[in-house]
């Protein structure tokens, strides 16, 4: 689903069409479960076009709200994405007034639905203007909010950087290293060393050129291995979960080994459960009183509606 979400919203993806056409398919395979979140996150993208469209036109309609920026904004469904954090990060003027003109139209649109800003999914093209010539930068939403601090200030300290952005320091360190001690130098740091420390000071290096007119410069990655791990595990528990009291809601009564086999029959299609990993569930749901085993057989089990 992670593979999806990143082609539905870094345009990787041909066309929404082929996408529809995949997920029909593994709707026939694994069923409407399984691709019920994925059809969603097809569905919010084409949506996302009409909104695009509806809200140049509402820019168009009200040229004194007009930000001064070109902004395009994808609006996912809750609950059908992959969980991505958000940081209260302090965005920089010009792009708080593009977070409220868009809020406004948004509230011409609906009046019941509450937007999240996932500030770390978005990206920004900034024209800077170095002494050999301008260029423009592809960057991160949060590069361009670090960046936007030197149209106000030429020097700035990193301790300075940490309190006007708002970010962890883990998070200025990648920035401010992804910009200063990486390929493309937008940023002079002292000392002129390849690591971040809290006694640096930084400023815009005007003298930066390079032979093309539009580069992009990277982020390096967190490491999201384990992450990655944890959600997987996260999902399965919930498959193994919603299995397990299907299989009870219509037997109402079963034993252990039974409901094992079932659990493992329904959920194959999918991944191979472990065993431990379903009584561990089983477990969890006697709890939570979905379940409670049988007071002469510890091995039967009966459904709580």
């Amino acid at each position: 689903m992670k593979k999806l979400a990143r082609r539905l919203l870094f345009d990787t993806s041909a066309n929404y069409e082929h996408e529809r056409s995949i997920l029909t398919k593994l709707k026939q395979q694994c069923g409407g479960q399984f691709t019920s979140k994925m059809e969603v996150m097809v569905t919010d993208m084409t949506v996302a076009r009409d909104h695009q469209t509806k809200f140049e036109e509402f820019v168009a309609a009200h040229p004194e709200l007009n930000p001064g920026i070109d902004l395009a904004v994808t609006v996912l469904t809750t609950g059908f994405w992959p969980s991505y954090k958000t940081f209260d990060i302090n965005l920089p003027a010009e792009m708080v007034k593009c977070v409220e003109v868009f809020k406004e139209f948004y509230q011409t649109r609906t009046k019941h639905r509450k937007l999240t800003w996932i500030y770390s999914l978005g990206t920004c093209n900034i024209n800077a203007k170095f002494d050999a010539k301008p260029i423009e930068l592809i960057v991160t939403t949060y590069q361009a909010a670090l960046l936007l601090l030197f149209n106000g200030s030429d020097r700035l300290s990193y301790s300075e950087i940490v309190t006007q952005l708002n970010l962890s320091d883990d998070d200025v360190v990648r920035l401010l290293h992804s910009l200063s001690c990486a390929k493309y130098k937008i940023l002079n740091k002292e000392p002129a060393n390849r690591s971040i420390a809290p006694n640096d000071v930084f400023e815009f290096n005007s003298k930066f050129t390079d032979r093309m007119r539009r580069i992009k410069i990277p982020l390096p990655p967190v490491d999201e291995k384990k992450k990655v791990v944890e959600d997987v595990d996260k999902d399965r528990r919930y498959a193994i979960d919603a299995s397990i009291v299907r299989i009870m809601k219509s037997r109402k009564v079963m034993g252990h080994q039974q409901l094992v086999a079932e659990c493992v029959e329904q959920l194959s299609r999918m991944f191979k459960p472990d065993f431990k990993a379903i009584k561990k569930r089983i477990e969890d749901l006697i709890t939570r009183d979905y379940l409670e085993r049988d007071k002469d057989n510890a091995n039967m089990y009966k459904y709580l509606a």
